[in-house]
């Protein structure tokens, strides 16, 4: 599977064991990354503070230096890049001890290939919106893919039929301004068809209940006027 985001970024993938090590690496370089691997954590700093990676893929159980302790030393040197835990530890206070040490996000073992780079993606996604490309449509944490026909919401995927992502990529092009369901109908259908234009409202419905099932409300109903898709507000969608 190839990465949506595009080569030129660098990961750097830290793991012990020589097998998986070179397994991650090669799967990252086939979805079009540029990896540099290590074995140990004192590489892993001596990389991490020397080069300006766009994430690093972090193994917990290294040989010499716990990968916790890496992050913390980092954060401590104000390296901020994005960090992945690998682990086989599944515990909550693990978890805690992860995301409070600065991690970004956390995969616990066995996990699949195609797992990772969703989950990279993910995190580079919404840590470097610079890296975002043009085919790639975005309001808040929801992205669309119009290359790929993929969808996002933060760092769940959102799975959408033909018709809803049509729709949905034609509120993200107009994000920020009302469009009316003869706007909607005649883009995404179009004029010549034969359904009514009533379903327009159903199709908005069902959007709603995927978009905005989880995290702020995006899709909004202008009453007598239309549909918008636009940012939350902060002081006042606390829905």
């Amino acid at each position: 599977m190839v990465s949506s985001l595009g080569a030129s970024i660098s990961l750097l993938m830290v793991e012990d064991d020589e097998a998986i090590r070179e397994l991650l690496a090669s799967a990252m370089r086939f979805a079009g990354y540029s990896v540099v691997s290590v074995s140990t954590g004192l590489d892993a700093l001596t990389e991490a503070c020397r080069t300006a990676y766009d994430l690093i893929v972090l193994d917990v159980g290294l040989p010499d230096i716990d990968g916790f302790e890496i992050c913390r030393v980092l954060r401590g040197r104000r390296v901020m890049t994005p960090v992945i835990f690998l682990t086989a530890r599944r515990e909550l206070d693990d978890l805690r001890a992860g995301f409070e040490g600065g991690a970004d996000d956390y995969i616990t073992k066995p996990f699949s290939l195609e797992e990772l780079t969703f989950r990279v993606e993910a995190v580079l996604r919404r840590t470097h919106t610079d890296l975002v490309a043009p085919h790639l449509l975005r309001c808040s944490d929801l992205v669309v893919d119009e290359v790929a026909h993929r969808v996002w919401r933060g760092d769940r995927e959102v799975s959408l039929t033909p018709t809803e992502f049509r729709l949905l990529a034609y509120l993200l092009v107009n994000v920020g301004c009302v469009v009316s369901k003869d706007q909607i109908f005649e883009r995404v259908w179009g004029y010549e068809s034969e359904i009514d234009a009533r379903i327009v409202e159903t199709y908005v419905s069902a959007l709603r209940q995927k978009v905005d099932a989880v995290g702020p409300r995006l899709l909004h109903t202008s009453r007598g006027f239309g549909y918008v898709l636009r940012p939350p507000d902060r002081t006042t969608d606390r829905l």
